[in-house]
């Protein structure tokens, strides 16, 4: 594995930046634990427990879910982090950030900034197998047939989420929500943007040399 410097980290951007796929190749590298409120609370939809029945609402309009909920859900999956963490999708506002504060210090926050028409092109482009759940982008990855999952033969559907409306959406609510956050880290001098436009390895060295910086 890689040696870094820094241990306590957070990646920042829109939808359909790509910071999952960047995430899950820092931590191959690494060793930082990944926590993905994306993946937790789409987890915690498919039990149906009290919170994902709560987040579901929120989630399906495009809205942020509320900060009380993100905050119990990850605190103690930091504290058990002994080796590092990597956050995914939080903080997403100043108010987390604050909170995130009382939990633990980080050592820097990574921006993967694109741009609006951009990310409404790759997240319109994104189908799921209904039967195994293996994600396909029509751009990137597209299946054989176009709408038949190769390994399980399902049918490929867009999620209510990946709407271009309600992508639109999420866009100006991540952008208003963030731009404030985004200043709260540039002024504690922790804030690295990264170019979300270059391919995904240029990406992933960028963020390695920050991290080994």
């Amino acid at each position: 594995m890689d040696t870094v410097t820094r241990r306590h980290v957070a990646l920042l951007g829109p939808p359909g930046a790509g910071k999952g796929t960047q995430a899950k190749r820092i931590v191959e590298k690494t060793g930082l634990v990944h926590l993905s409120t994306g993946d937790i609370l789409r987890d915690e939809v498919a039990k149906s427990t009290r919170l994902g029945t709560t987040a579901k609402g929120y989630m399906e309009r495009g809205e942020l879910v509320p900060d009380d909920l993100i905050i119990d859900m990850i605190r103690g999956r930091i504290e058990s982090a002994d080796e590092g963490f990597l956050l995914d999708g939080f903080p997403r506002t100043v108010e987390q950030a604050e909170a995130l504060d009382s939990i633990a210090s980080l050592d820097a926050v990574i921006n993967i900034a694109l741009a609006r028409e951009e990310v409404v092109r790759r997240l319109t482009a994104r189908r799921v197998c209904e039967g195994c759940g293996r994600i396909y982008n029509l751009l990137y990855n597209p299946p054989e047939d176009g709408s038949t999952c190769i390994t399980c033969g399902g049918k490929l559907l867009q999620r209510d989420d990946d709407q271009q409306d309600v992508i639109e959406n999420r866009y100006d609510v991540y952008e208003r929500s963030t731009e404030p956050l985004i200043d709260y880290y540039k002024n504690r001098e922790l804030l690295c943007d990264v170019d979300g436009a270059q391919s995904s390895d240029a990406i992933l060295s960028e963020i390695m040399a920050i991290l080994s910086g």
